[in-house]
């Protein structure tokens, strides 16, 4: 299917699967509907299952949107309660669009637990409370993480699945890979078998030294193999490396939640030149959870990294907070920490969803089938690999995925040709129905409107990721903006930064600079 026609589909107001390998625009066709509902005044919810695939789409993680902590299942018991929390009525009863994206991540448990939340905040015995619900995703990529061996592994395998009306939009065209080679391996690796000439061309990129002897992103299997690499590579950097160490507040059980559930390090160790990670969203700084990039230096004040990434923008690398709430968002402890970690090697796990301009890849210990299509698939070319090994499951993906994924493409064709039948007129007057349902708004006066101020948000916004933060980063323009004789209150307003943030740069600027008047 192509991405148009898949847009036309999502636009009518169906429950919609929306797949395809990688490289084919999944993402971009999910912007450009959650672009089109925003101009017509409906507001979509965007989920993900983890952090680093919440961030990709700007969205939130599924068990944060819909309040359930760390649990999978939650119990009739439980869903009542929730339907008596205020700060979850309005969020959940307006809910006209849900959008899910890494559904192959998601597990059956978790998706019956959204279907039932939502069922009860709606009142309706439909799917989801009869919400629109876009599922987004690739079942080749890496499926749920379970301790235990379950019978029923995929969401597409539960009884929900089957009920929901799902119209499957699979996209084909690739719009990413700029390479035949490694596209034809992928499509290979699809649908089960893997010919001579694709091993041939492994063995050829076996250790292979890149382009300018350039040093890629390593991928591993397991956490050990990367923590070891990191540490090397520090280590070989000249000069003395400065630790940062994290602050906490809270009971022993849910600080150690906290380090558990997240990519935060009670210590990190960084030097000039070191290649870093970003593990956290700050999107007024301009980087994401995943964001990759080089400390090139430290501010004066604070002693903070600062971190150039891939567009050459630099960044201040501030202590952030991870915090750990209960059901009513009572802050229970918190995590203050430097948000970076290093990243000359990352899991596979954690490479979901990035594309890597080159990447070292070792799949010589690879454990879960889908591991290798998910690692050689971050990559836009095979001359961007260099592979360190293979062993027998690496290059397999899972029978039951191989089943449902022809079965899925041949829906997809028929409804991509039932689609492409409709006359405008009529194509048109089924979006308009759906906008209205949603309270939305069909005005062409009002959608250019909202187009306008759309558009002039996105260029403040690349005005503000533009310009340079002076020397020393944020404390520097809080410091600034003291002597111009601004209030907290003022400050705090100016930047949209909560005032305890501007109370913790004072401290920092009081021990640096004790002759400033900030009283």
């Amino acid at each position: 299917m192509k991405q148009d026609v898949a847009l036309k589909i999502l636009c009518s107001g169906e429950n919609v699967f929306l797949t395809g390998s990688a490289g084919t625009g999944k993402t971009f066709v999910i912007n450009k509907y959650i672009k089109y509902l925003k101009e017509r005044r409906i507001e979509p919810a965007i989920v993900a299952p983890t952090g680093i695939a919440a961030s990709h789409i700007g969205g939130k993680t599924i068990h944060s949107f819909f309040s359930i902590g760390i649990k999978e299942y939650i119990d009739d018991g439980y869903i009542n309660w929730l339907t008596r929390q205020r700060f979850l009525g309005g969020r959940l009863r307006d809910l006209k669009v849900l959008i899910v994206d890494e559904i192959s991540m998601v597990s059956p448990e978790l998706f019956s637990s959204m279907d039932r939340i939502l069922r009860a905040f709606k009142k309706s015995n439909e799917p989801f409370g009869g919400v629109q619900v876009i599922l987004s995703g690739d079942f080749f990529q890496l499926p749920p993480i379970s301790k235990e061996r379950k019978e029923i592994k995929f969401v597409w395998q539960t009884n929900l699945w089957q009920n929901m009306g799902l119209k499957i939009c699979y996209l084909e065209e690739k719009f990413r890979q700029d390479d035949e080679v490694l596209i034809n391996i992928l499509e290979e690796i699809r649908s089960g078998e893997v010919s001579e000439d694709s091993m041939d061309v492994f063995r050829s990129r076996y250790k292979k030294k890149l382009a300018n002897n350039f040093n890629p992103t390593k991928l591993y299997t397991h956490n050990a193999d990367v923590d070891k690499i990191n540490e090397i590579e520090l280590e070989n950097l000249s000069g003395k490396s400065i630790t940062f160490s994290a602050t906490t507040k809270g009971s022993k059980k849910n600080i150690e939640k906290i380090f558990k559930s997240s990519l935060v390090a009670e210590e990190v160790k960084l030097k000039k030149e070191a290649i870093v990670i970003f593990i956290k969203n700050n999107y007024e700084k301009g980087y994401i959870n995943g964001t990759l990039g080089k400390v090139v230096s430290f501010t004066e004040v604070g002693n903070h990294p600062i971190v150039e990434i891939f567009s050459g923008r630099k960044i201040v690398a501030e202590k952030d907070e991870w915090l750990l709430e209960d059901d009513k968002g009572d802050i229970k402890a918190r995590v203050r920490q430097t948000p970076l970690r290093l990243a000359w090697a990352l899991t596979i796990h954690k490479s979901q969803g990035m594309t890597l301009d080159a990447a070292e890849i070792d799949l010589s210990k690879t454990f879960e089938i889908g591991q290798g299509y998910v690692a050689l698939s971050r990559i836009k070319s095979i001359q961007g690999l260099r592979l360190m090994g293979l062993n027998d499951i690496a290059l397999k993906v899972d029978e039951l995925v191989l089943e449902i994924d022809c079965e899925m493409k041949e829906i997809s064709r028929l409804n991509s040709i039932e689609f492409r039948n409709l006359n405008e007129k009529e194509l048109i007057e089924t979006h308009q129905n759906f906008i209205v349902k949603c309270g939305g708004t069909i005005e062409e006066r009002e959608i250019e409107e909202n187009k306008k101020g759309i558009k002039k948000m996105a260029k403040d916004e690349k005005k503000s990721f533009k310009s340079e933060q002076p020397r020393g980063g944020t404390i520097e323009i809080t410091k600034k903006m003291l002597r111009d004789k601004k209030t907290i209150a003022q400050i705090a307003k100016e930047r949209g930064l909560a005032e305890s943030t501007i109370l913790s740069h004072l401290q920092e600027i009081k021990k640096l600079l004790p002759e400033l008047d900030i009283e």
